[in-house]
């Protein structure tokens, strides 16, 4: 087992039941959000905040957090296609560790790497228009991040 996948396991082993997972695709301009269900099964797009400073956005997420039940962040990891970190990469480090220091909540992240590919081909099979899939794309992407987690526990 990835150690990745240990550490999902073990930190939602340790979550109280009911307590649901929030899935977090970190853009420069948007964040996008996911939860999943109470089972832990499956992840729903929820909504996109537009990035505005940390304190603000911070703010609103872990409201939202509150308000949802979640008891673990998922939070996409931009890696290279060789899995070097790049820069997005040590931005998204930096936001999770800003992030850490607000709240008590586990953060743990996941691999993201072509989520954002295969949320745009679905898409554009789908036949959405560009203004559809603008609106959608973060909120998706941070669906398929979460339910990626969410499947590598079963």
């Amino acid at each position: 087992m990835p150690d990745h996948v240990a550490a999902l396991a073990e930190a939602v082993a340790a979550l109280p039941a009911g307590a649901r997972l929030l899935g977090l695709d970190l853009g420069s301009k948007t964040i996008g959000m996911a939860t999943s269900d109470a089972t832990r099964r499956i992840a729903t797009p929820r909504q996109t905040l537009a990035r505005r400073k940390f304190t603000t956005d911070a703010e609103e997420l872990l409201a939202f957090a509150a308000a949802e039940s979640i008891g673990l962040i998922v939070l996409g990891l931009p890696l290279n296609m060789d899995g070097t970190e790049g820069p997005r990469a040590q931005s998204t480090r930096a936001f999770a560790r800003n992030l850490a220091r607000l709240t008590a909540l586990p953060i743990l992240f996941w691999d993201e790497r072509l989520s954002t590919v295969a949320v745009e081909r679905a898409m554009l099979e789908a036949d959405l228009s560009r203004a559809k899939r603008a609106a959608a794309v973060d909120k998706l992407a941070a669906a398929y991040i979460l339910q990626a987690a969410l499947d590598s526990l079963s």
